[in-house]
């Protein structure tokens, strides 16, 4: 068995829709058949996020499928979700999140070497379209430029 994080998904279109001001690890409350379909990698992150309710901070919308062998004790895919934090993180979070524009948003959901289901929660800034293009022309910009040096290199 190896030591390594192993991914189960990640939220690949937040980068593009969100300004990541800061990451954190955080524990994700599951029931059996769920850590099941998750080892399996049947999850999804898409429009998922986080919200700071009654001292708990719950997650929203993510999908984990039925796990094909749970039968009666399988669980609804879109349930809210505990995560765990400890409490001077999740005071920290209230604040944050109070200021305008803040949400919490889950970046990817993967397994610690010690077999314990980790979610990547970033405190994000929406982008407005503008943005999102300027990033658009700048990828595109940077990829211009190393097509023109490789063929520099070969001439």
């Amino acid at each position: 068995m190896g030591r390594e994080i192993k991914v189960v998904t990640e939220n690949r279109k937040a980068r593009h829709d969100y300004f990541i001001a800061e990451t954190m690890e955080a524990g994700i409350a599951l029931k059996g058949t769920e850590v099941k379909s998750l080892r399996a990698g049947r999850a999804n992150l898409r429009d998922s996020y986080a919200r700071v309710e009654n001292g708990e901070v719950i997650l929203y919308d993510m999908h984990i499928s039925p796990y094909e062998q749970g039968n009666r004790y399988n669980h609804d895919p879109k349930r809210p979700r505990r995560l765990l934090l400890h409490r001077e993180e999740i005071r920290r979070l209230i604040g944050k999140t109070r200021e305008k524009g803040f949400a919490l948003i889950p970046l990817k959901v993967y397994f610690t070497p010690r077999g314990w289901a980790k979610v990547e929660l970033a405190l994000a800034k929406g982008k407005k379209l503008y943005d999102k293009r300027e990033d658009i022309a700048a990828r595109e910009a940077r990829r211009e430029i190393e097509k023109a040096f490789r063929q520099r290199q070969k001439a």
